[in-house]
């Protein structure tokens, strides 16, 4: 469980995040919308200290986050980064074996848990040898899962991970990562600008704007009900385009 109570980031006299709060059940997914700068990667870096927040605390599993040593709370937190993040000079298995080694695992313990991470993100044990120059971009990203993974965490934090990817791979992990998700009973905040991708994965979705939450809720509340203009704005585009597909579904053959 992830619960954000008044969150705040100040940078000089900018306020990036302002109070935000909201709580994420066990098992639960929420995604984090709004345009870029509205504070979604701030808030997302806050729960696991990347950031430390400027007011607000984070709690994990109940326990304040600001209480635990910071490298110790990101051994309990898997995170996903923009970008994939993979460290360019080192081969699979050993970006994957990378939270594995802080963390004081022996060598064969970590060889046999990178076969079980490559099997659950489907990468054959083909790659491991392989520096991430040598992956496609959706491989890349599932390496930047399975590296997350490693340690077992119960909480996940994903920011952005299928941005930069093109539509089939993208739309192929978004089903990859659901069924990971619900197979492994994981708890996670998702950070996307795209709201259709918020749609289908998350639980719940949060909606910010300029440093504030301005609505949490299932996908279908605010899509019947948004709290505001900006909300219903946003949701507009994906619904358009539903619109767009079902006319040419309807259409003559």
């Amino acid at each position: 469980m992830i619960e954000a109570d008044g969150l705040a980031k100040r940078y000089g006299d900018r306020l990036v995040v302002d109070s935000v709060s909201f709580r994420v059940e066990t098992g639960e997914l929420l995604g984090l919308v709004g345009g870029s700068g509205c504070g979604k990667t701030t808030t997302l870096k806050m729960i696991n200290r990347l950031i430390e927040p400027s007011a607000g605390r984070v709690l994990v599993d109940g326990e304040d986050a600001l209480a635990v040593e910071p490298h110790l709370l990101r051994r309990r937190i898997g995170y996903v980064f923009q970008g994939i993040g993979l460290f360019p000079h080192l081969t699979v298995e050993e970006n994957i074996a990378v939270p594995l080694t802080l963390a004081g695992w022996e060598r064969a313990a970590i060889h046999a848990r990178i076969s079980e991470l490559l099997a659950l993100v489907e990468l054959g044990p083909e790659v491991r040898g392989r520096r991430p120059a040598g992956l496609s971009g959706g491989q890349q990203q599932r390496v930047g899962v399975a590296r997350a993974l490693a340690a077992s965490p119960r909480l996940l934090l994903l920011d952005e991970p299928f941005g930069a990817l093109d539509p089939l791979t993208r739309d192929r992990l978004q089903q990859s990562f659901l069924a990971l998700r619900r197979k492994l009973g994981l708890t996670a905040v998702f950070v996307t600008h795209d709201v259709a991708e918020a749609l289908v994965l998350a639980d719940r979705i949060g909606v910010m704007r300029d440093g504030r939450l301005v609505q949490v809720g299932a996908p279908r509340e605010l899509m019947r009900d948004p709290a505001d203009e900006h909300v219903a704005r946003l949701l507009e585009t994906p619904r358009r385009q539903a619109r767009v597909v079902d006319s040419l579904l309807r259409g003559p053959a």
